[in-house]
């Protein structure tokens, strides 16, 4: 299967990351289907989808007519059976290897022979997750920035089985929707994750010893590094629990005490404080403005 042969993609998960995706698979022209656990969900998804095409529109990133036929190319998928026709679907559920390993037990059982398997994973190994399906060699790390219509880069990772035909698809597709690829070996959190998940676990660990308090620190890496969003801001936006995950992943698939994840993070997430998701994080969102809770 070449780039020119994938028509239609299958999206499983219609939260923040495989809302993005969808957008970005029906505006370079895909025929997408999106799949969540609850009608619900997909319907919210779509609104969110739609509210991001409108404010493209409103700033001339893409007109009116886009939008339009973007939106009429994304069809709701309430089962997994619903994808069996797809070229290429891309898994975006949450972080947790079981839960992936289930949905891609569920979706080979459908899924035709020759279509791609993509997971957005931003940290767990490709070759295991490729190990726990019928095809390992037609599956392939495919992990977008968060959000995904504004974010550039999305890495390509290749698992031990993963063949040179489904590597090079996927950099093709890739390409056809306008991004930039970075192309990581298949070790715990790839490039991007295991450069920044670190820095904000560093930053959390200078709040919990007292070094800064939120505002300095976030301030101290805006103004002092051009960072365009401080480490615990950033944190918060990611979701603290992902944040959590990740950090957990390279401390066990690298066994290296340098990413032990803070004990303050770990209190955050046992409070469900996740952040901006849970309208509590290092700032509290439930007023007009962000206020920091330390």
């Amino acid at each position: 299967m070449t780039e020119s042969n994938i028509r239609s993609v299958g999206v499983i998960g219609a939260g923040q990351m495989g809302n993005g995706i969808a957008h970005v698979c029906a505006l370079a022209g895909y025929t997408v289907y999106l799949n969540d656990v609850t009608p619900d969900r997909i319907k919210a998804g779509l609104a969110t989808i739609n509210g991001n095409m409108a404010r493209q529109v409103a700033k001339n990133v893409i007109t009116e007519e886009d939008r339009k036929n973007a939106l009429a190319r994304i069809r709701p998928a309430e089962t997994l059976e619903e994808l069996s026709d797809c070229d290429l679907v891309i898994e975006t559920a949450v972080e947790k290897e079981e839960v992936k390993r289930k949905i891609f037990a569920e979706l080979c059982a459908t899924l035709k022979p020759d279509a791609i398997i993509g997971t957005n994973t931003s940290s767990i190994s490709i070759t295991r997750l490729a190990a726990s399906t019928d095809r390992p060699e037609r599956f392939i790390g495919i992990h977008f920035m968060n959000p995904v219509p504004v974010m550039e880069l999305v890495e390509v990772i290749r698992g031990i089985a993963t063949s040179d035909a489904t590597f090079e698809t996927a950099k093709a597709f890739v390409g056809t929707l306008g991004k930039t690829i970075a192309v990581s070996e298949d070790f715990p959190a790839f490039i991007v994750n295991r450069i920044l998940l670190p820095m904000i676990n560093e930053a959390i660990y200078t709040l919990y010893e007292g070094v800064g308090n939120v505002e300095a620190i976030d301030t101290a890496m805006r103004l002092g590094a051009h960072h365009p969003m401080g480490p615990l801001e950033l944190a918060d936006f990611i979701g603290l629990d992902t944040c959590l995950s990740v950090m957990q992943v390279l401390h066990e698939g690298l066994a290296d005490s340098k990413y032990r994840p803070c004990p303050l993070l770990v209190k955050y997430v046992e409070a469900g404080w996740l952040g901006r998701k849970t309208q509590r994080g290092f700032y509290d969102y439930r007023g007009e403005k962000p206020v920091p809770t330390r």
